[in-house]
Parts: C-alpha cells; sequence; structure tokens
C-alpha cells in the first residue's frame, strides 16, 4: 500500500481522483473508475466527495 494520497501527474482522466486512490489501495485504476461510476448509480454524494477530493488532493507535480 502506498504511503500518500495524491493525485498521479499521469494515468489522469479528469482530475486523477480515481487514480491516486487507486494507487494508495494498490489496485488498478480502470477497477477505482468502475467502482466510482458502479456508485453513481446509487443515491448519494458521489459526484461531490470526488470534487472535493479533487480540491483537497495535492497534485504529484
Amino acid at each position: 500500500m502506498a504511503s500518500s494520497l495524491v493525485r498521479p501527474s499521469r494515468d489522469r482522466w479528469i482530475g486523477g481522483v480515481c487514480a491516486g486512490l487507486a494507487r494508495r489501495f494498490g489496485i488498478s485504476a480502470n477497477t477505482m473508475r468502475l467502482i466510482f461510476v458502479v456508485s453513481c448509480l446509487l443515491p448519494g454524494p458521489q459526484f461531490l466527495i470526488y470534487i472535493v477530493l479533487w480540491i483537497l488532493m495535492p497534485s504529484e507535480d
């Protein structure tokens, strides 16, 4: 498991949040993106959480 939570400079699609979370938890970025998309089918604040993480997670640059 990686030690820090950062948005990578590579492998970004929109903001790099899913790629950063995937790296932190040691899974594929595409798996994390799939989890996010499936979670959007459920009621809840998924987009708000994504935006907040995009703002709060430092960039790897």
